[in-house]
């Protein structure tokens, strides 16, 4: 896009120079709410006018774009507290997932009833005898 850009803008810098140079005569440019008469050269006066609007229009583009500057900022606002909720949540998670480990360490093994132990338990009733 720079390369673009730098196509495109080249070739009309120069003719502009070229332009206001080749027009070397004298221009009064009177002033009028100050009665102020300024006489400059021509050439002077088309590219003093042209880097006035050039700043005049980088200035209006980024007074336009003020309010999306504000939500970005607003935004990483935003960004940087969720970021220390989650980080505060990740380190409750990883406290409670020791918790588990240590009481998953500190539970008492218990054997695993056999499958001898299991189907005497599936035909026992209720009464605790064996059913025949």
């Amino acid at each position: 896009m720079s390369f673009l850009r730098m196509l495109i803008s080249l070739p009309i810098i120069i003719v502009i120079l070229v332009f206001a140079f080749v027009n070397n005569e004298m221009a009064t440019f009177n002033l009028w709410p100050f009665y102020i008469e300024v006489t400059v050269s021509l050439s002077v006066a088309i590219v003093f006018f042209i880097l006035f609007g050039f700043v005049l229009g980088k200035l209006s583009s980024w007074m336009s774009y003020a309010p999306i500057r504000a939500q970005l900022r607003r935004q990483r606002k935003e960004n940087k507290k969720l970021n220390k909720e989650q980080q505060k949540l990740a380190e409750k998670v990883s406290g409670l997932q020791e918790n588990i480990e240590t009481l998953k360490a500190a539970e008492p093994k218990t054997l695993k009833p056999g499958l001898k132990d299991r189907l005497k338990n599936l035909f026992k009733s209720k009464n605790g005898s064996v059913a025949d």
